[in-house]
């Protein structure tokens, strides 16, 4: 297998030398020097911001392309890629020239840099994250089709990140998150591990300079300490398969470790330091058979202790992009050391993934794009996808079975009802109960590496609205919506007809059946939600009662003009007397949740909409309001943060604070105090309603230790 050789392209500026590293990864053929001569003709007059000719970019990305998939086509494409986008030169220019194949891999590269330059916002936005969200969510889109597209774009960007140099600071900051939110899982995703870790560990150096800085050093600083124990092991393991049985030509032993990246996520997921990562030491045994690795398997643990809970076996239970490996974490003379034992062959998956299917074998049979397909997020907000898929494309993977031996891989932190959902959305969406290995569980029981669950299910589905934020898939998050959504709309359709029945002085069904020889029947659940709606539904009735001399004495005593009747954060409207507001303790719904109010006694009492006992008195016909949440314009917010005891700290984070467009009514600074950190306590009134949203802004500039709204819906009722 070619080795992709980072520095030396680093270093690679001109034309000529770009072309001949490019063919000593590929041989030279008459189409790829066509296709060069093309390129370098179509980019002549073009220079990077470095200065150097445009043209070594395409031919640098096409070695990068050679190197992981050997594929002509692929290559010719990688040359070919932004041809389209920057010359002259059409599409169909590239398919007379060199075909059908090329041309689908040129269009589907420059499809997603047109949506990328359409979609994403000014650089000085703080919206970075959720932006690059909504770029990969189309690029998703447009590639799905062909997978190579993927491969040539993610060779694109990796070359982008080793010129990014020559860019200013901001744009260095926000291409380097991009990389390490949108193309790094992709590669992550299709089993490209060294892509992968090459696109973190150059973002991390640009997001985080000085945790890399730190982490260098430690690691430049324990480098011969860390070298002698991994020698060391690797001689007595070497030495160990030698007194077993197996020669020096049936097994390799390769050492690492742990890239840069990786090392600072598990500091900062698990609250350690570098010294206390258990994996930071690893080593890589290569046999050349599967049965092999199971016996290196046994070696190891017979003659080292192994941490029992950090073994996993993906060589026959294999992840999905085609992962497969044996991982075991063994103490060694007072260190640690992960083990990972796999086959050449495996080994060549493990590195190239999907691009491995190019290079050793025959065309592109074998791979599996079913997580690209099951993608659903077409109808979420830009947020919500953006959340959806920061779970589903970046996270480590446990497998779990069904009774009958089925295996479902599920992100770590799953739960019992992600489980369900992965079964199917129907055993998901009417999951009663569920036993883990043979045990009663909760549906919510965070699953392990292993586990067997066994889902007990209903006969109708279970809407379980307040539980969406409690599951790990997009896939279990996405069908609970869904459900929840479609109970709503129901209940909605049902307080729509209590609400006008109440007003209008008649009995539901009478309602109920003038909707529907009006043909408004499957729009009553507006009724509840849109107060236009509901006046104009009332006028078309009560114009068509008018017309029936019989009701002229009705309407003499019935008026149908609705008041508006405010209560602190809450406005309903009624065409009888509301005197107050009352929450009923059975529910008692918070701000913004989704709620009913029914009248008694000349009072307003407000259930949430999905409470039982709600449900009742809806399906009794007791007489209800048309309520809802009033629009704040400006909302009431008290953060405490930590901030560094350092000159001009408080004015540099007082000015972000303006630049998010809050209106800063008290500040205490210095209250509490430790060494380096004192505490300051703020208090802002501010537009934005969404309280998540906001201490995510603040976040991205200073730790926040606790943030709460003080504008509380109930204190004024």
């Amino acid at each position: 297998m070619n080795q992709l050789d980072i520095e030396k392209i680093k270093h690679i500026h001109t034309v000529e030398s770009a072309s001949a590293y490019l063919f000593t990864l590929i041989p030279q053929s008459p189409k790829l020097l066509e296709a060069l001569t093309c390129s370098i003709d179509a980019h002549k007059d073009q220079l990077r911001k470095s200065g150097e000719p445009y043209v070594v970019h395409p031919i640098l990305v096409a070695a990068i392309v050679a190197s992981i998939t050997g594929n002509v086509s692929m290559v010719i494409a990688a040359l070919l890629h932004d041809v389209v986008e920057d010359t002259p030169m059409t599409i169909e220019d590239v398919q007379a020239g060199f075909g059908e194949d090329v041309a689908l891999i040129v269009e589907g590269v420059t499809k997603i840099d047109m949506i990328r330059d359409a979609e994403l916002i000014p650089s000085h936005s703080d919206e970075r994250l959720v932006v690059s969200a909504l770029s990969f969510r189309k690029m998703l889109l447009a590639s799905i089709e062909d997978v190579r597209v993927l491969v040539v774009k993610l060779c694109d960007r990796l070359h982008n990140m080793m010129t990014l140099d020559a860019l200013p600071p901001h744009k260095q900051h926000r291409i380097a998150e991009e990389t390490v939110v949108v193309y790094a899982p992709i590669a992550h995703r299709l089993g490209i591990s060294f892509l992968k870790n090459l696109l973190e560990d150059i973002s991390f150096g640009y997001l985080f300079p000085e945790e890399k800085r730190a982490i260098d050093a430690y690691l430049d600083e324990n480098y011969h300490a860390m070298e002698v124990k991994l020698n060391g092991f690797r001689q007595k393991v070497q030495k160990l398969l030698n007194q077993n049985g197996f020669s020096d030509d049936d097994f390799e032993i390769l050492s690492r470790v742990k890239h840069r990246y990786s090392i600072y996520l598990k500091m900062q997921r698990k609250g350690i330091g570098i010294d206390e990562i258990l994996d930071l030491l690893a080593v890589r045994i290569l046999v050349k058979e599967p049965l092999q690795c199971y016996k290196v398997l046994g070696l190891i643990h017979l003659h080292m202790k192994p941490l029992s809970s950090r073994f996993k076996d993906y060589v026959a239970i294999a992840k999905d992009n085609g992962y497969q490996t044996l991982h075991t974490t063994v103490f060694d003379d007072t260190s640690i050391f992960e083990v990972q034992i796999r086959t050449y062959d495996m080994h060549k998956t493990a590195e190239l993934g999907v691009a491995a299917h190019w290079k050793y074998k025959e065309g592109g049979t074998g791979i599996n794009l079913d997580w690209l397909r099951n993608l659903q997020y077409q109808n979420e907000s830009v947020e919500d996808f953006y959340e959806l898929i920061k779970n589903d494309l970046y996270s480590e993977d446990i497998n779990v079975f069904s009774p009958k031996g089925k295996a479902y891989m599920l992100p770590r932190g799953a739960v019992a009802l992600d489980f369900a959902y992965a079964v199917h959305t129907e055993v998901g969406n009417r999951a009663e109960s569920c036993q883990i290995n043979k045990e009663k569980a909760s549906l919510l029981t965070e699953l392990n590496n292993g586990d067997i669950v066994k889902i007990d299910t209903a006969e109708e589905n279970i809407t379980r609205c307040s539980w969406i934020d409690a599951v790990k898939t997009s896939r279990a998050k996405a069908n609970m919506k869904a459900v929840c959504n479609q109970r709503i709309k129901v209940i909605d359709s049902q307080v729509g007809i209590n609400v006008m029945a109440t007003v209008m002085g008649l009995k539901p069904q009478r309602i109920e059946e003038w909707l529907i020889a009006q043909e408004h029947g499957d729009q009553s659940h507006k009724i509840a939600r849109d107060i236009a709606n509901l006046k104009e539904i009332i006028h078309r009735y009560s114009d068509e009662i008018r017309q029936n001399n019989r009701f002229r004495s009705f309407l003499a005593r019935h008026r149908f003009k609705l008041k508006s009747y405010r209560f602190g954060g809450l406005e309903i409207f009624s065409n009888q007397a509301v005197g107050d507001v009352v929450f009923d303790y059975c529910c008692h719904p918070k701000s913004g949740d989704e709620i009913v109010a029914f009248m008694h006694k000349g009072k307003a009492h407000v259930h949430h909409k999905l409470c039982r006992h709600a449900a009742k008195k809806i399906d009794a016909h007791e007489p209800m309001l048309f309520i809802r949440w009033m629009q704040q314009s400006i909302y009431h917010y008290h953060v405490i943060v930590s901030m560094q005891n350092a000159k001009g700290a408080l004015a540099g984070f007082l000015t972000y604070m303006a630049k998010l467009g809050v209106d800063i009514t008290s500040i205490e600074l210095g209250k509490e105090k430790e060494e380096h950190v004192q505490y300051c306590e703020i208090e802002f009134h501010s537009s934005e309603s969404d309280l998540s949203k906001l201490r995510s802004k603040i976040e991205q500039k200073i730790k926040v230790i606790q943030f709460i709204r003080t504008d509380d819906a109930y204190r004024s009722l």
